[in-house]
């Protein structure tokens, strides 16, 4: 979406340098490498890189413009009849542009947030809606920082009347405020209020208030029935939520919810009123239906009017998990990966247990990484972990900073453990121990690199 310079330039807060040479309106790019001709470089500052010692490659492409912050005095006094926008901080900057195109978008903007299940759920919703019909947008992959959501606000057009996803990602507590406000969500969903990043956080509390920023700043909030967080918070919202849940969850009296069972959707009017219609789920376990419930209550609210629940139900068998979520691969000798290795917390881990412990397989062996961030209870979550690990599978394998913890865990339930110090010993221990029949589980953090055990089996997986 190209923007009105002066509008851009009042939402910025910016000062204008070389004004003669101005543009009418912004195209805003942040990467040289790609920039189109005309467009405007933004530069953009992280913890390994600094946009600014690419602004003059930027006017050497074609740039009309750029948007540098104060503290880059090179540019600045270098700018030599160029045309520069010069702002406190360009991040800022970045997310206040993203906030005046979301200004231009006609379509519904839905914010998809949660400490597990926030992309199998954004994914599952851009699914359902391109099922029926529905034309919609999604910021891609896990591009959920301040950068992915400012990037694809920008991204839409002029006008845009899509149904928009945007999916939003915290590390640090309040994280969420700023994105909110930029993108102005009409939905908001929430997955759950977990333990991931609770070192940085520093409290389940403070989770919970990060998280709560979307549903409270929604038009109309989806709630998770089997999130305490949720219940506890529900009646501060001005507008009553959509629950969703799975199996025999029910929700408040007067409530109204969508609950995915086995085989069928239910919907539950708030005078009570159920409708019922069939579904074909192809994917494994209850978390992975939850999100899809999820999924299912926000596009009934998106399609109202342009899509039945018949319509949606349908829908629902062409929908599949992303990739490096329960990825299910086949290798010789009838033996099976299942690579659950996009990231990794207490919640997210013991479902995929739990799922794991359903695979039918002459022996299921589960190779686990630590996880991440979680704070002093770091040692009492491995050591939950490996004692359902025990329950799940034959032979646990625990590796990572915690792996003594995991296996701790795994000797009080008197199940199997082999630790391994690097990915290289338990590539060894696999390829040595392994026999015909046999179901592998690859899951931890995204730090331990579990790709590399997965690839080393001859698996290629997304990672």
């Amino acid at each position: 979406m190209t923007l009105d310079t002066l509008e851009a330039i009042d939402a910025m807060r910016a000062r204008v340098v070389g004004a003669e040479a101005l543009p009418a309106a912004l195209l805003v790019q942040t990467d040289t490498r790609s920039l189109e001709r005309g467009a405007t470089f933004l530069a953009l500052r992280g913890e390994n890189f600094d946009g600014h010692a690419y602004v003059d490659e930027a006017f050497a492409r074609g740039a009309a413009c750029a948007i540098v912050d104060a503290r880059d005095e090179v540019s600045i006094a270098a700018a030599k009849g160029r045309a520069l926008l010069v702002v406190p901080d360009t991040l800022r900057a970045y997310l206040e542009l993203g906030a005046l195109a979301r200004t231009r978008v006609r379509g519904t903007v839905v914010a998809v947030t949660g400490s597990t299940g926030k992309t199998t759920t954004k994914q599952f919703l851009l699914g359902l809606l391109r099922g029926v019909g529905v034309p919609a947008a999604a910021t891609p992959e896990n591009e959920n920082n301040e950068v992915g959501v400012a990037k694809f606000l920008c991204g839409l057009d002029d006008g845009d009347e899509r149904i928009a996803i945007v999916e939003m990602g915290a590390r640090k507590y309040r994280d969420l405020d700023v994105l909110v406000a930029a993108a102005r969500p009409d939905i908001g969903v929430l997955t759950n209020a977990g333990e991931a990043h609770l070192e940085i956080m520093g409290s389940r509390g403070r989770i919970a208030e990060t998280k709560w920023a979307v549903p409270a700043g929604s038009r109309q909030a989806v709630l998770n029935l089997d999130d305490a967080a949720s219940r506890e918070r529900a009646a501060t919202l001005a507008l009553a939520p959509l629950w969703y849940g799975i199996d025999d969850e029910r929700p408040p009296q007067g409530a109204r919810a969508v609950v995915i069972e086995s085989d069928a959707v239910r919907t539950i009017a708030a005078d009570g009123a159920v409708e019922r219609s069939r579904i074909e789920i192809g994917f494994p376990g209850d978390h992975n239906r939850r999100n899809l419930a999820a999924a299912f209550a926000a596009a009934l609210l998106c399609s109202t009017g342009r899509a039945s629940l018949a319509d949606l139900a349908e829908a629902v068998r062409g929908v599949a998990l992303p990739h490096g979520r329960y990825e299910i691969v086949d290798l010789p000798n009838d033996v099976r990966l299942v690579f659950d290795a996009y990231n990794a917390s207490l919640s997210g881990t013991l479902a995929t247990l739990a799922t794991f412990g359903r695979e039918e397989a002459e022996r299921r062996i589960a190779v686990l990484g630590s996880m991440a961030e979680l704070g002093d209870d770091a040692p009492a979550m491995h050591e939950k972990i490996g004692e359902i690990a025990a329950t799940r599978a034959d032979v646990v394998l625990a590796g990572g900073e915690f792996a003594p913890d995991t296996a701790r865990g795994v000797e009080a339930k008197g199940g199997t453990v082999v630790r391994y110090a690097a990915n290289d010993d338990a590539i060894a221990w696999l390829r040595a121990n392994v026999r015909r029949g046999d179901t592998i589980l690859l899951k931890g953090s995204r730090r331990y690199k579990m790709e590399q055990i997965a690839e080393a089996l001859g698996a290629a997986v997304f990672a």
